[in-house]
């Protein structure tokens, strides 16, 4: 008998919730199966059981809050009744990265080869147990034996339909799935059915593209369906008075905002600029060949610009260390991107962000997003940033005040890019079209940047976006 511990998530962590329980009492289990979700204060992880038999207690109930080293499951090995911790040492496994045992799993003596109606036995175990598993092994051999001396049955209804020609919705391909692998992992991670994606790309071939705008069109048909019925009659849902625990994501993002806000003295600057440049830029992008696979976005565009920028402006990707009273300049950039999730606000980072060609960085910030969205972000994923890009702009909103993420030195907030009149030319060239314009806010800290530093690196930032070209130069 083993007991199973809450490993140790790292990065600080004490503590996590139970989530879902993927196995019940009496399931049999392998070395590596994922046999619960958790959730820490910082992001959804899947454990898996190293041990092999079968599950006997479930420690802990699904929304338990248990602390580390605490026992969460009891697994019959086979070894024998006396129940061991996972570790003889008394140390607990880390979250990540454990694996099969060093020693091989014991395993009951076979019986002798004589023995006939043991092995019968044993042969109608293995098959009942490699096809139902959730019903008792003693039933299943009983019904096994009762079907094999019933009188046949004759078949009524309908007949099933012929493989490849099952029903679909309308507008649905049937048929083989026309995705590259890297597409085919962005839809498993935004949980999108590419059976049900129609593709845009030559052939009929799905892109990064169309799965995104399956999964935005999902989450929209899902919003609607909770407020539809209160819309369509015309009224307003009722408020309802309730309190909820602050835990998990959002008590840390409470924690961190806190705390930055009332550390570094922030200072928060404002600049509105035509972005046509970069709206003429995304276009030219995605009608390329080379691109066709590479979803192109403001957020993209504004993470190089910035990876550029901070080349010239260190300041700007720099740390206070208040305890050896020194400030750390960063010789890579660990670019943060603000993910609005349903746990929370998470800013997990691509490290080396600078280093990454553009298609390297979009792959990564899909990536990013993906995993943020499913809350399988790893405690580490968050920790080590430089600097942090946020975009308000997707809500509709012009700009904001962004707070600091711990630890930096700045976070550049994108708002929504709108067509607006503008003022273009000068002197007697000087006219107003409808040009698209976009607002930034750039917030940073006080202690280590003045205002002219600041006012640079925002005006170098909107000038690469309003003049991409610019960036061959930089």
């Amino acid at each position: 008998m083993k007991q199973f511990r809450l490993p140790d998530p790292g990065e600080g962590l004490v503590e996590a919730e139970i989530v879902t329980w993927l196995v019940a009492e009496g399931d049999t289990v392998k070395v590596n199966d994922i046999v619960v979700e958790v959730e820490t204060s910082k992001s959804l992880v899947e454990l898996p059981i190293p041990y092999d038999g079968t599950v006997v207690t479930l420690l802990a109930r699904e929304g338990e809050t248990v602390e580390v080293g605490a026992p969460i499951i009891t697994i019959d090995d086979g070894s024998g009744d006396e129940i061991e911790s996972e570790s003889g040492d008394g140390r607990v496994a880390n979250l990540v990265g454990y694996g099969p045992r060093e020693t091989e799993a014991k395993r009951r003596p076979r019986k002798g080869s004589g023995d006939a109606e043991t092995e019968r036995q044993e042969l109608h175990t293995q098959l009942a147990s490699a096809f139902t598993p959730e019903v008792p092994v003693s039933r299943r051999i009983d019904e096994a034996e009762s079907l094999a001396t019933a009188p046949a049955v004759k078949p009524s209804g309908d007949p099933l339909p012929s493989p490849g020609t099952a029903d679909t919705e309308p507008g649905i391909p049937t048929g083989s799935v026309l995705a590259k692998p890297p597409v085919r992992k962005l839809a498993k991670d935004l949980g999108v059915d590419l059976a049900r994606v129609v593709g845009s790309g030559d052939g009929g071939v799905i892109t990064r593209d169309d799965v995104h705008a399956a999964a935005e069109a999902a989450e929209a048909a899902a919003q609607e369906a909770a407020n539809g019925p209160l819309r369509a009659e015309g009224r307003v849902a009722t408020l309802e008075s309730h309190r909820e625990p602050i835990k998990g994501i959002r008590k840390v993002m409470a924690q961190a905002m806190v705390a930055s806000a009332f550390t570094a003295p922030h200072t928060t600057e404002w600049l509105t600029f035509d972005a046509t440049g970069t709206v003429e830029l995304i276009e030219m992008l995605k009608s390329r060949k080379e691109y066709r696979d590479v979803r192109i976005s403001p957020t993209l565009i504004a993470a190089r610009v910035v990876c550029l920028a901070l080349r010239q402006f260190p300041d700007l990707n720099a740390s206070w260390d208040e305890a050896a009273q020194e400030i750390v300049y960063h010789g890579r950039v660990n670019l943060g991107i603000a993910a609005a999730t349903g746990r929370g606000l998470v800013v997990p980072n691509i490290p080396d962000a600078d280093r990454l060609s553009f298609a390297e960085l979009s792959e990564a910030l899909d990536d990013l997003v993906a995993t943020a969205r499913a809350g399988r972000t790893r405690p580490s994923a968050m920790t080590g940033g430089t600097f942090t890009v946020t975009n308000v702009g997707v809500f509709g909103v012009d700009a904001g005040t962004p707070i600091l993420n711990p630890g930096e030195a700045g976070i550049l907030a994108l708002g929504a890019i709108q067509r607006r009149p503008w003022v273009v030319g000068s002197g007697a060239d000087e006219r107003i079209e409808p040009r698209s314009v976009m607002t930034l806010a750039l917030s940073f800290d006080h202690r280590m940047i003045d205002g002219a530093t600041g006012s640079r690196f925002l005006a170098l930032i909107a000038d690469l976006l309003a003049n991409p070209g610019l960036a061959l130069l930089h």
